[in-house]
């Protein structure tokens, strides 16, 4: 066993009680915060101690300052220079607590907690006092990442967007209102996904989603493919308007939930079976014979769930224009519905918001805490990039 284990085994084993080795880790803690702070001071002034200064500014000891960390209230020696233009990042100047309790706060709103909640957890776990208005400083730092990453540069062109609104209650003049949050996810030429960005309108309408995608031109994007939508009425020509070239598939599984809407129970299960033949056909014209043969036989008893097949029937078939690869990621918005589920189970505790506000932090944490995991490729990516180069060569390629 290495020496330095054999002394902190020692060591740990003289620990009688669970406030010792809590004390042990807190005086532990300090240290390594001390360290840190060090270490961004030799960064500020651009070399490190004991050093020949290069400039006029040079350290100036140092100044005690009692900090609320995760182990509690902890007193640390904060280093100082000459100017004073130091301001560490671990414990900025003017803040009595660390960037742990910080993303501690974070984490746990992000979780769904209210201020009030996360207030009495640091209290009975940490065993000090953080009032409900530093938790709230601290969130609506969050608001101020949120509006740098709603108005960020996006890419030229993306292959497919994925469009979609998730409706929440927000208090509003007294009363509780519905409210929806539009959101878009897309697919990039690195065959990675991202969430374009997240806005709040009344409810969902053709006309908010105009604004939505002139505010999605105007931070860069050139062309989108292919749009995957749900079967909002104008939905269609309002994409056209913004992007002319845009080809629009309306979500399948959408279309079959709107279809049995006006079907009673007792036929569903055959009604869907059938269904399900138009859209697992091999071709669009195969497609068409299946629907033909479906309106036969349940036109007369259904004729409202056979139009909206009819209605719609160019949105819905544009998959069958694309290879099998690329049908299977466009042919429904059940990828933008995965991250409306992980949204919800982020916010379930909030039976309602109380602002605007507490409800667009609340979603883009819950957003970055969805998305943690996209960092790599969808699955066969390769095939689908030699897809669409060859479909879409030149578009591509902007």
């Amino acid at each position: 066993m290495d020496t330095k284990d054999s002394l902190t085994d020692a060591f740990l084993k003289q620990l009688k009680t669970g406030d010792e080795l809590q004390a042990f880790l807190r005086d532990i803690h300090k240290r390594g915060l001390e360290k840190i702070l060090e270490g961004e001071l030799d960064a500020h002034l651009g070399y490190d101690k004991h050093e020949k200064t290069p400039s006029s500014n040079a350290r100036n000891g140092t100044q005690k300052k009692v900090i609320k960390t995760e182990f509690g209230e902890t007193p640390i020696e904060v280093p100082r220079d000459r100017e004073s233009s130091f301001d560490p990042v671990l414990v900025p100047k003017r803040s009595r607590y660390s960037t742990g309790v910080e993303n501690l706060i974070v984490s746990l709103y992000s979780k769904g907690m209210s201020v009030s909640d996360i207030e009495q957890e640091i209290k009975e776990i940490y065993q000090f006092e953080l009032s409900s208005s530093a938790i709230s400083r601290v969130t609506q730092r969050i608001m101020e990442d949120s509006i740098a990453w709603q108005n960020r540069p996006l890419d030229a062109v993306y292959l497919v967007v994925w469009m979609d609104g998730i409706v929440f209650k927000v208090r509003e003049n007294s009363k509780v209102v519905n409210k929806t949050i539009y959101l878009s996810i897309g697919l990039n030429r690195e065959g990675r996904k991202e969430v374009l960005g997240m806005w709040l309108g009344k409810s969902e309408s053709s006309s908010f989603w105009m604004g939505v995608l002139t505010d999605l031109k105007a931070r860069g994007v050139e062309d989108i493919l292919i749009t995957a939508t749900d079967n909002l009425n104008g939905f269609t020509q309002t994409i056209r308007a913004v992007f002319p070239e845009s080809q629009t598939q309306i979500c399948v599984v959408h279309q079959i939930r709107n279809a049995c809407r006006y079907v009673v129970w007792k036929d569903k299960k055959e009604f869907t079976r059938d269904m399900k033949q138009i859209y697992d056909a091999p071709t669009k014209q195969a497609a068409e014979a299946a629907l033909k043969d479906y309106g036969a036989k349940w036109g007369k008893k259904y004729p409202y769930a056979i139009r909206s097949w009819e209605d719609n029937w160019e949105e819905l078939t544009v998959f069958f224009d694309f290879p099998l690869e690329i049908r299977k990621i466009i042919y429904t918005t059940n990828l933008i519905e995965n991250l409306n589920g992980k949204i919800r189970k982020y916010t379930k505790n909030k039976l309602s918001f109380p602002t605007d506000d507490a409800l667009m932090k609340s979603v883009y944490l819950a957003i970055n805490e969805a998305t943690k995991k996209w960092s790599l490729p969808i699955q066969n990516w390769g095939i689908i990039l030699n897809q669409f180069l060859a479909i879409f060569e030149k578009r591509v390629r902007i």
